[in-house]
């Protein structure tokens, strides 16, 4: 009996989950391969793909997709049989900063040991770990090994003032992180603007279930839902779902609720904003596009539940085609279609100029790149941007990124036996902290920003959003007052969360865009860069030098971010006309054409700290 026939002897059950059901109970041929297919009606795909043999193994109901395993004579079946239909190669690709499992390379006998931390009277104290029995928690070096079993959250020895060690503890592995600072977040947090009542979702690896992510400042719970996308299923009985640990740091850049005890700053942008973390990338940060557009599907869905307002994206892939072709750039703009404001991370694939990844190059978002206080936060002459940020214009002429935010070795939770950690083990503080650079983590403080602008105004929608965070932005200046670096490199520049809360900009964000028709098909959109016999690019109407972007212009090293805003009414960058095939670029193609396009995604590239 093959599948089509099982499918249709059952009864009692929704086509898609029918489906679902089959290949879990008859396994796929071994020449299957993992395809997204693409029509007018999720039902409609559903049964075009069963009537071909193939099983479905993903409900995209966000782009009116599934995805499912195929043979190749069941995709020419397939697309014979209903000519309309659109597919997709489903690949994965692994993150750069593993580039082997742990599982498979040769492993140095110390590395899975617990980091030492700082003497305390004499006792050393270290994080201890149970990957077995799954507890974790304090130990000391003269601890008996019969006390070695987890009393409540923590172990503990009757020789030892457990209240004081704590304190203790909590002071050496809550070291303040300078980038609330360096955005101007502290002021708003001296003012009680926490990010409260605004539900902030990060799609990623997961996330570690430490307190200063499961609660607020004030201990009450926050965490509301963990959704593992990659197995359809609520995360219930786990406590860590991230095994590589991108996902907790790039989680509490945003909204770790730590206070440091020594500042007395918070170690993060929006530490009272609630969080739902949706798992859509595995333990070497690889993923597939059905998981994240799966993943996306179930935030849209579930949006008015957990009152999600703000998305946070900090992963790129290739560009394989117009910005509103991409799969996952559809299911995007559908987020940002349905109210919540989508912050991505323009990728860590620059300097050189069009390097901006997908979900970056979708013009609706807030993209963000990374700049670096160069290891002096109380020195701000000598701030610039990070060599690795990725750079516009996109492939539709866009100015990307929107603006930039701290991307340089950012301290942030991160759990040690985590796969980033343990390959980069130099980085951890050897308590709970890990130091980490890339637009990631940029992408995470915009994410948190956001959401302190819409705790104060929850009024605002998702281009009012980006209308603020970019009318407050400071660019980067030479000391003679001219840019130090382009639109194409900064944007609109530095974000301030303070003047993104309290500036009242409107309408200057998305202008000339249609979501709507874009998503219909209807039209598509169009920025003003251009590229002049040089090479350089700039903004038609806006030849200035300052403008040009340029290989010779990689970043400056004497600059200081302005105290004023670039943005005017009269910054043609902000604007979009319609699409046309002839277009600006000499090549007549970014990527080469073929029915089965490419969709590999990953977790941005491993960087060193700048």
């Amino acid at each position: 009996m093959n599948r089509t026939t099982i499918m249709n002897s059952l009864t009692g059950l929704g086509l898609v989950a029918a489906a679902i059901l089959v290949l879990a109970s008859s396994g796929t041929p071994a020449d299957t391969r993992s395809v997204i297919v693409q029509g007018d009606d999720l039902q409609s795909v559903a049964r075009a793909v069963l009537d071909a043999g193939g099983a479905v193994t993903h409900e995209l109901g966000i782009i009116n997709a599934v995805a499912a395993e195929l043979t190749a004579r069941e995709i020419d079946a397939l697309t014979a049989s209903v000519p309309t239909l659109r597919v997709h190669e489903n690949h994965t690709a692994t993150v750069a900063a593993t580039t082997e499992s742990r599982s498979t390379r040769t492993k140095d006998p110390s590395a899975d040991e617990a980091p030492e931390l700082p003497t305390l009277d004499g006792q050393i104290v270290a994080i201890a770990e149970n990957e077995d029995s799954g507890w974790t928690g304090l130990r000391t070096a003269d601890m008996p090994d019969s006390e070695t079993e987890p009393s409540d959250d923590f172990l503990f020895s009757d020789e030892l003032d457990f209240g004081a060690l704590l304190e203790e503890l909590y002071k050496r592995t809550h070291p303040y992180a300078d980038y609330p600072t360096l955005v101007s977040a502290d002021r708003l947090h001296d003012m009680g603007i926490t990010g409260r009542h605004v539900t902030v979702a990060v799609l990623d690896t997961g996330t570690v279930s430490w307190l200063e992510l499961m609660k607020d400042s004030d201990g009450n719970s926050r965490l509301h839902v963990q959704y593992d996308a990659i197995k359809n299923t609520v995360i219930k009985d786990s406590w860590n779902s991230d095994g590589n640990g991108h996902g907790t740091h790039v989680a509490s850049v945003a909204v770790n609720s730590a206070l440091s005890p020594v500042a007395q700053k918070y170690n993060s942008i929006a530490p009272d904003a609630g969080l739902v973390v949706v798992k859509a990338f595995g333990l070497d940060g690889s993923g597939t596009y059905a998981d994240v557009v799966r993943g996306i599907d179930w935030i849209v869905k579930n949006k008015d539940r957990y009152d999600i307002r703000v998305l946070n994206l900090s992963f790129s892939a290739p560009v394989n085609s117009n910005y509103w072709d991409d799969l996952v750039n559809q299911a995007v703009m559908r987020a940002w279609q349905a109210g919540i404001v989508v912050v991505v991370s323009a990728g860590n694939s620059g300097p050189d100029p069009m390097t901006i990844g997908v979900p970056g190059n979708v013009p609706y978002v807030v993209t963000v790149g990374a700049m670096t206080d160069n290891y002096t936060p109380d020195d701000r002459s000598d701030d610039r941007l990070t060599s690795f940020s990725a750079t516009g214009p996109t492939f539709e002429a866009f100015v990307k990124p929107d603006l930039v935010a701290p991307g340089g070795h950012l301290s942030s939770l991160m759990e040690f036996g985590g796969e980033i950690a343990q390959d980069h083990p130099e980085f951890h503080d050897k308590g709970l902290y890990f130091e980490m650079s890339g637009t990631s983590q940029a992408a995470a403080v915009i994410t948190g920003v956001a959401a302190l602008v819409l705790s104060q105004d929850p009024s605002l929608e998702p281009d009012d959003v980006k209308c603020r965070l970019m009318a407050a932005a400071h660019p980067a200046v030479n000391p003679d007052g001219t840019l130090a670096y382009s639109v194409f490199q900064q944007g609109a520049g530095m974000v301030d969360a303070y003047d993104a809360v309290f500036n009242q900009a409107t309408d200057c964000a998305n202008r000339g865009l249609d979501i709507a028709r874009d998503l219909e098909g209807t039209q598509h959109f169009a920025g003003y860069a251009r590229q002049n016999t040089d090479g350089e690019y700039y903004i038609e109407g806006l030849e200035g030098s300052s403008m040009l972007w340029s290989e010779s212009s990689l970043w400056s090293e004497s600059m200081l971010w302005s105290e004023t805003a670039l943005w005017s009414d009269s910054m043609l960058w902000s604007e979009s006309s319609l699409w046309s095939e002839s277009m600006l670029w000499s090549e007549s193609s970014l990527w080469s054409e073929s029915d089965l396009t490419s969709s590999s995604i990953a977790i941005n590239a491993w960087v060193d700290q700048e």
